[in-house]
């Protein structure tokens, strides 16, 4: 027993406390995990994932291996991993790794596939793809499933699957455009502008004027430049400005709105006005 725990803090010794990972399974859509890393000394051994794999890296990077090549995970770089798909990683010339990694299984990817209007699963001939709005894609999706709303959380996850999907899946994955069909984008306004203050979905958008997810998104911005989403935010901050006009408490008119509590209100009220509910409220009062 002694030998033992003279090993284990031995081990433990040998860990780099600057090194931190988080690490969550989401809780809306079965069969996605997230991981959020920073590494100063971490090395991957060869290894495997029943999942499919997106990792971005935000500082720094670090080089893997797969399909008997070695390349670069860098900033300028997205990496995919399909299913199974044996690969290692080191740290190498890098000091430090951050980056944000999705995985997504079987459940997971037929959630996607029924967003995107599509039944055969892609596969990616190459690991490394670096267009830029992909990366962000990614990194905003991220970010949302880490502290977002569900409606968030659903469109860029619908966006940026959508996106890698129709650009680099092969096996003759067809992702089906929106119409142009501008009399669509009237009803889910109208929808939008009556029920903003509900749960209202991307899912139940889409279905009220029979387009998926992906189509109704693409139609939205097309039409507007807005995703639904932010058409939504929009509408969801006019009331609790209205709200808040009347004396409304910031909790009461933040739920009033539709965001979930004050929190959610006081991020989307900053992001868009630059100033935080609080200090709307308190210029009003001088």
């Amino acid at each position: 027993m002694i030998s033992l725990l003279r090993l284990e803090d031995q081990a433990l010794a040998r860990i780099d406390t600057r090194n931190t990972a988080r690490f969550w399974r989401d809780r809306t859509v079965p069969g996605l995990s997230c991981l959020a890393a920073d590494f100063t000394t971490h090395d991957y051994a060869p290894h495997r994932h029943e999942a499919l794999v997106v990792a971005v890296t935000e500082i720094g990077g670090s080089e893997f291996k797969s399909r008997g090549r070695t390349e670069e995970a860098k900033p300028s770089c997205l990496l995919v991993f399909n299913p199974d798909e044996p690969h290692s990683g080191r740290m190498a010339r890098s000091s430090r790794w951050r980056y944000r990694g999705l995985y997504l299984t079987g459940s997971a990817i037929a959630t996607v596939k029924s967003a995107l209007g599509i039944d055969a699963t892609p596969y990616f001939t190459q690991n490394v793809f670096g267009d830029a709005d992909l990366i962000e894609g990614f990194l905003q999706l991220h970010h949302a499933l880490d502290d977002g709303t569900v409606f968030e959380q659903r469109s860029h996850l619908v966006a940026s699957f959508g996106a890698l999907f129709r650009r680099y899946g092969s096996g003759k994955v067809r992702i089906e455009t929106a119409p142009h069909d501008a009399g669509k984008i009237v009803a889910v306004k109208k929808m939008a502008c009556e029920r903003y203050s509900e749960n209202i979905s991307l899912d139940d958008m889409g279905a009220a004027v029979g387009l998926t997810p992906f189509q109704l998104i693409a139609l939205f911005k097309r039409e507007t430049g807005l995703t639904p989403h932010a058409f939504l935010t929009q509408l969801r901050l006019k009331a609790a400005i209205a709200a808040m006009k009347r004396g409304t408490p910031l909790a009461e008119a933040a739920i009033l709105a539709g965001f979930y509590d004050q929190s959610a209100l006081t991020k989307h009220f900053k992001r868009c006005f630059g100033i935080t509910p609080l200090q709307w409220v308190r210029a009003d009062q001088h």
